[in-house]
């Protein structure tokens, strides 16, 4: 006789085994219509499961935000099985759920394109239609095997071949097709909705090993109505606009090309940005009394072995030998290590704690080709990476300077609040389990006194320490994370750092590894796409063309960019004698804040014409005033605040 506990609280009990949809139906036939599946004890299962014991029990409805992922999973099914009614040589491999959608790799010979597209969803919109039941079974293991096998499907094979003897081999079915899958589903191929649509075609390795056959993945994304699906792809639109790829060709800040995988070739104008953001960077880690230092790029494989790089991170080092010599090093893939031995450098003592160490330091990681994006993830790229050798006492305090910092340097550049993940220890680590237990428990004291309140990311901390990740929100709603704060109590231990106490005794500092922007290359990406290219006046790569209207006011024109060069403005000259109007579209393409129109008139009466990117209005100026209020604005937002100050 199970209890059935509800989530809110009340009871109900059954003679004998009983299934989720039968106490549906007992609360009422408004539920019995809307649970789409449920959660028993905590675990999604199909609402057609049986229960013989007490436990507790959650619906799950459309309206509800974890009706989505079992949604797009019902919606990996129904491609697989549209795919396979129109091209029935096709074999499937696997469709999962992902972040707004799901994708379904399959073998063919000719690989799909988006122009089988409009077959395929149509296809999709009748099986949904049909409404038909996800029915689970369980098969027998050889059973299984020989059926893929005799129907073609020789990866389904492979699949249930490579499963634990132990586990159980669950098959769903949906009328006469049927998938191998450990569920759950939701009650009918129905319940999928036609909120969908077929994204995109791309090229993925069977099991992601190159050495295995290529398949087609096929991308989806489905939502629980037309409205979610139509804001979605809303956003990717506007997503598109902002991609910081176009943009960077628009605005000509830098290029990549097949010489240089995964490294950026910056033009000035993007160095301009790169250099602007760094020495801003620069005067925050000053004004937070950090010492900025600078360490070797090559560094022997000896000290990546005592770091446990060399162990935990070597798939992703660059190594170089020499003919000459017989060492191996390698491009260092973080500073870390080289920071410890400045730290080991001489005699430490406990008055020079906390010693806060920062470097920009370049840094190289190997990226799959296929996983590179733009300046967004590449080989090569730039931390804003420091590190901060304290004792336990000051890691709470050093945690609420950070934040601090931290949140001054996001609203200066845009944005204007962040969340804070806690990432716990991962599967491959260094370090004992007391060791992961005194970080992780002085990490979360720390943010206690510091008033830092965070979401739980498990197992997502750094191989030597627990982190705090900082998750900023752009513009159009995407998340990026960017800060990190880790404690390290392993890396000084493995690399024998240390300082001499009060009594004086040598004792291990505690490390603080934190980043703010990450790496430049990524940052600027975000920063692209934050604005769509259209910075404040300080970040402008271009700050001011002055553009001339007629040819006689050339020399007026240089004048006056002449004038703003030597206030510290990025200026460019128009001289050209295209019109005026051509020559505002092509400087607004490139997305300079400010243009200057200069005529005859202008220049008889030492004036300016002044237009702003987006405006179709112009404001006449004489030029001190213009020199004056264009030099205040493009003041960073921390001098500016000096200057009031």
């Amino acid at each position: 006789m199970p209890a059935i506990t509800l989530p809110d609280g009340s009871v109900r009990t059954f003679d004998g085994t009983v299934t989720g949809t039968t106490i549906a139906a007992s609360i009422g036939p408004g539920l019995a219509k809307a649970a789409m599946a449920m959660e028993v004890d905590g675990k999604p299962v199909d609402i057609s499961t049986e229960i013989s014991s007490d436990a507790s029990v959650k619906f799950v409805t459309r309206k509800d935000e974890d009706a989505l992922e079992m949604i797009r999973h019902d919606a990996a099914h129904v491609l697989a099985e549209a795919v396979q009614a129109l091209w029935p040589e096709t074999q499937v491999t696997i469709g999962p759920s992902i972040k707004d959608g799901f994708y379904y790799d399959f073998s063919r010979e000719k690989p799909f394109t988006p122009e089988d597209f409009p077959a395929i969803e149509e296809k999709m919109r009748e099986i949904v239609a049909a409404n038909t039941p996800f029915v689970r079974e369980v098969w027998d293991r050889d059973e299984a095997i020989r059926f893929f096998e005799e129907k073609g499907e020789d990866f389904k094979a492979q699949l249930i071949q490579d499963l634990p003897e132990t586990e159980q081999i669950s098959i769903y079915r949906q009328g006469e097709w049927l998938d191998l899958c450990r569920g759950p589903h939701l009650r009918t191929t129905g319940d999928v909705g036609t909120a969908f649509k077929l994204m995109r075609v791309a090229g993925a390795y069977w099991r992601g090993d190159h050495r295995n056959p290529m398949l087609t993945r096929i991308y989806g994304t489905a939502w629980r109505d037309k409205k979610e699906l139509d804001a979605h792809l809303l956003r990717l639109e506007e997503a598109e606009k902002r991609d910081h790829r176009r943009i960077g060709r628009e605005m000509d800040l830098f290029h990549i090309q097949e010489e240089a995988v995964g490294q950026i070739f910056w033009h000035r104008k993007g160095w301009r940005l790169y250099t602007v953001l760094q020495d801003y960077m620069r005067r925050a880690q000053e004004r937070n009394n950090y010492e900025e230092v600078r360490t070797p790029q090559l560094v022997d494989r000896a000290l990546w072995e005592a770091s446990g790089h060399w162990d935990k991170y070597r798939e992703n080092m660059f190594i170089a030998t020499v003919e000459d010599e017989d060492k191996t090093l390698a491009l260092k893939p973080m500073n870390c290590p080289c920071h410890v031995q400045i730290f080991r450098h001489g005699l430490r003592s406990y008055r020079e704690l906390p010693l806060r160490m920062a470097e920009f330091g370049a840094c190289h990681r190997y990226e799959p080709s296929g996983a590179l994006h733009g300046i967004m993830r590449v080989r090569g790229f730039t931390q804003d990476d420091a590190h901060i050798f304290c004792t336990d006492d000051q890691i709470a305090d050093e945690t609420a300077k950070f934040v601090k910092m931290l949140a001054e340097v996001y609203s200066d550049l845009g944005f204007e609040s962040f969340r804070v993940k806690f990432s716990d220890r991962p599967e491959t680590r260094a370090g004992s389990d007391e060791v992961w237990d005194r970080a992780e428990g002085s990490l979360k004291t720390a943010c206690e006194i510091a008033g830092v309140e965070y979401e739980y990311n498990p197992g997502e901390g750094a191989f030597y320490g627990p982190k705090l990740e900082f998750v900023l929100t752009d513009a159009i709603g995407r998340d990026w994370q960017c800060g990190t704060l880790q404690v390290d109590y392993v890396l000084p231990e493995r690399l024998d750092a240390s300082y001499i106490g009060e009594d004086s005794n040598r004792h291990r500092p505690v490390m603080l590894h934190r980043a703010i922007l990450g790496s430049f290359e990524r940052f600027i990406g975000i920063l692209i796409e934050q604005y769509a290219g259209k910075f404040p006046l300080w970040l402008a790569p271009t700050q001011v063309v002055v553009a001339s209207i007629v040819s006689d006011a050339g020399d007026y024109a240089n004048e006056v960019a002449a004038t703003l060069k030597a206030a510290g403005l990025q200026v460019e000259t128009d001289t050209r004698s295209d019109k005026i109007n051509a020559k505002i579209r092509e400087h607004s393409l490139a997305r300079v804040p400010v243009i200057l129109v200069v005529g005859r008139r202008e220049a008889e009466e030492r004036k300016v014409a002044m237009r702003r990117l987006g405006g179709a209005a112009q404001e006449i100026l004489s030029l001190d005033d213009a020199v004056a209020a264009l030099t205040k604005e493009a003041q960073a937002p921390d001098i500016a605040r000096f200057a009031k100050d």
